[in-house]
């Protein structure tokens, strides 16, 4: 494979063709915070905690480190004072999700982030996918996904197959950015839950049913 030559904070970096910006910094030691990526998931831009200016062919631009790939004569800067803004805006929004979340803390430390600045509403969910991808793509048993979309969104678990699959594996715990426990209590919640009651019937006729 062909390689390429760019610079991250000043610094040049060869890496092969269709290195992303997060894993050519990373083979040069410049940090890029991230809260969702994981070497053995496929990019997913999530958490947008990744994102960096980017100048290539006159134009700039912002972009998720995690998926953006490296190109050629590329120049990136990882720390702005606009990088630095939007950092700290998403991970105030995050901690009024997850406000006692240890590595959000220590990203708010380096941002200045108010863990107060918006109401909480603590669902100690950041909606990262790790738990969901890692099941679904390492371990291919689909226990865990996304439920209803936008300010409604969550991630549950799937009673039926977690039953099954969930309690001698737990290897999605310690991936949550939030709180293992809080990964441990959502899929005891879902193993509570009662079965579903069978749908009421007169008795009058075969099946149960009135057609």
């Amino acid at each position: 494979m062909s390689e390429i030559t760019l610079q991250i904070d000043g610094k040049k970096v060869t890496v092969e063709k269709g290195t992303t910006i997060l894993q050519a910094a990373r083979s040069v030691r410049v940090p890029i915070p991230t809260l969702c990526d994981h070497e053995k998931l496929s990019p997913y831009g999530a958490c947008r905690i990744c994102t960096v200016e980017t100048e290539a062919n006159d134009r700039t631009a912002l972009v998720a480190a995690c998926q953006h790939p490296a190109e050629e004569g590329m120049q990136v800067r990882t720390r702005t004072e606009q990088i630095d803004r939007i950092r700290k805006v998403l991970l105030e929004q995050m901690l009024a999700h997850a406000p006692d979340s240890e590595q959000l803390m220590a990203l708010a430390g380096i941002y200045g982030a108010d863990r107060d600045r918006f109401e909480q509403e603590s669902s100690f969910c950041i909606l990262c996918g790790l738990c969901v991808r890692y099941c679904a793509e390492v371990k291919q048993k689909h226990a865990v996904g996304f439920f209803d979309r936008g300010a409604k969104r969550e991630i549950a678990f799937i009673p039926e197959i977690a039953v099954r699959e969930c309690w001698d594996c737990k290897e999605c715990f310690p991936l949550c950015p939030t709180s293992a426990l809080q990964a441990a209590y959502v899929l005891t919640e879902a193993l509570m839950e009662p079965p579903e009651e069978p749908a009421p019937s007169c008795g009058g006729c075969a099946g149960g049913s009135c057609g």
